[in-house]
Parts: C-alpha cells; structure tokens; sequence
C-alpha cells in the first residue's frame, strides 16, 4: 500500500492492528535540513562517480504488530540524550569509526519501542506491508537486540556497501526470514546501506 508524502499525509496513519509487519520509506533527512543536504552532496558525488543520475534517498523504518503489542523499530543517530530506556532502545553502535564512538553524539541507536512513534512519520512517502505472519513478526522484535554493532557509514564486512540505519532494518527483514532482495524503495529512489543487511544476515 502507499502512503502519502509529506506532512500530514496518509503515510502518517498507523498501522491497523493484528500481526504483521509494515516498512516505511522515508525521504532521508525529512524535517531536518543537515542530514537531507549532506544527503544530496553524498548521491550527487556518488552518482557521478559511478557515472549514472542521482537519485532520491530513502531511510527505512519498521511498525510490528507483535502478540504483545505493537512496536516501532527504526536506527537514529545522534543519540538525542542519555534516556534509552524512554525510547526502546535495544542496541547502539558507532558512527564513522570505532573511536569516534565513545562521544554520545557520534553514536546511533536502534530502537524497539513498543507502542513508540517515528518522529518523521508524516514524511513517509511510501508503506510496504511485507508481511501477515505472527512469527515473522515475532522474530523480528526478538532479533532487534541483536543487531551487528557495525559501523554506521564504513563497510567492514566488505560487502560492497556501507551500513546504516537501511542495513539494520533488512538484516531483520532477512534474519525474520523476508525476502528483502525483492525489496525496493519508491520509484526513482535509493537505499543506501540495504544490501549490507542482506549480507551480513546471510554470513
């Protein structure tokens, strides 16, 4: 199913209750202009590097219908504060290199948040409802704990792509047992980080 772009649009609704599990596809950067310009820099110097157009980039993020409840799943860097526990977070790893990782600020976090919110939600431009199965859905949020600590922007399983918050949400769809090869963003855009996830659940 779509949902609508931009605040206020469809794409902001939750999802209906019941098993299940919803990907979103967010515009990278929305609601705040200094990851969504680097954002541009980034695929305007990558694509002519690779010589091809740029591309729209997207950020994903996950709602489960679980058999306790439903749970948002989604990777956020900067850490907004030292209070995880207000926000579901499950796992955390550095950003840019391992060094770098002991300042809060250069750290991400996933998040597992039952009955939580996706702060950008009403910037979703498109919700792919991938899966019915219960136990999908429960693997999905037993799995989130688990999360390789990886990286955020390097590529240290050589994978041919960097890992970020894309890479976490197809290593669960893969580890839960979702085809998400056959997964794409919206039309005309692109995911950076998701075949990192694919192959790191697959080693």
């Amino acid at each position: 199913m779509r949902g609508g772009a931009g605040p206020g649009g469809a794409g902001g609704a939750r999802r209906a209750a019941g098993p299940g599990v919803d990907l979103h596809w967010l515009p990278l950067g929305a609601g705040g202009w200094f990851v969504r310009s680097n954002g541009r820099v980034y695929e305007r110097l990558r694509s002519r590097l690779e010589r091809r157009p740029a591309f729209d980039l997207y950020h994903s993020a996950l709602e489960v219908g679980a058999d306790d409840g439903r749970y948002v799943i989604e990777t956020a860097w900067p850490i907004p504060d030292d209070r995880p526990a207000s926000r579901g977070v499950v796992a955390d790893g550095p950003v840019g290199s391992r060094a770098a990782g002991r300042f809060r600020v250069l750290r991400y976090e996933v998040r597992c948040w039952r009955e939580g919110t996706i702060p950008d939600i009403a910037w979703v431009a498109e919700t792919q409802h991938v899966s019915d199965d219960a136990g999908v859905a429960r693997r999905i949020v037993e799995a989130a704990g688990s999360v390789p600590p990886l990286v955020w922007g390097r590529d240290e399983l050589r994978t041919g792509d960097m890992w970020n918050s894309n890479s976490v949400v197809s290593w669960l769809l893969s580890t839960a047992g979702v085809p998400a090869e056959a997964i794409a963003p919206p039309p005309g855009g692109r995911a950076p980080g998701w075949r990192a996830g694919i192959v790191a659940a697959r080693r």
